[in-house]
């Protein structure tokens, strides 16, 4: 059975927005086995830095690699046992597993990363590549007798 939504021009926020879309998509509704952690990534004059937070997961169960200065995030967060008939009023808390690919904004030596966690941050430092040098070639011409 479809439901009448009343055209808003104006959503007065994104919740708005995504309980409209629930309406339309209800498998939207239950995605607590997905979700994406939050990012922040910058550079400072050697290294870029990726900050990840991770409050609430065990960090056995994460998994870093850098592929072709592409960071990958991998990882689960255990969904502990609910009870099913809990009268929530919200339920935002995501539970699952993740993927996560970042492009780096600079060549990086993936070798010498090194990651820290605290306080539910999982702090990345890469180093950057020092810029290569372009060469020139001089063609040589064997066709030519000069």
């Amino acid at each position: 059975m479809s439901k009448l939504v009343r055209w808003n021009p104006f959503l007065d926020s994104f919740e708005d927005m995504d309980k409209t879309f629930s309406d339309f998509m209800p498998s939207l509704r239950d995605n607590s086995h997905i979700f994406t952690p939050a990012v922040d990534v910058y550079e400072d004059k050697n290294d870029t830095v990726i900050e990840i937070q991770l409050a609430g997961i065990d960090l056995e169960k994460v998994d870093l690699s850098i592929e072709n200065d592409i960071l990958i995030i991998k990882g689960e967060s255990e969904k502990k046992n609910e009870v099913e008939d809990k009268n929530y009023y919200r339920k935002e808390i995501r539970r699952g597993s993740f993927y996560r690919h970042i492009a780096l904004p600079a060549s990086v030596d993936g070798d010498k990363a090194k990651a820290v966690a605290e306080d539910g941050v999982l702090k990345v430092i890469i180093p950057k590549v020092k810029a290569i040098k372009t060469k020139t070639i001089k063609i040589n011409n064997k066709n030519n007798k000069n």
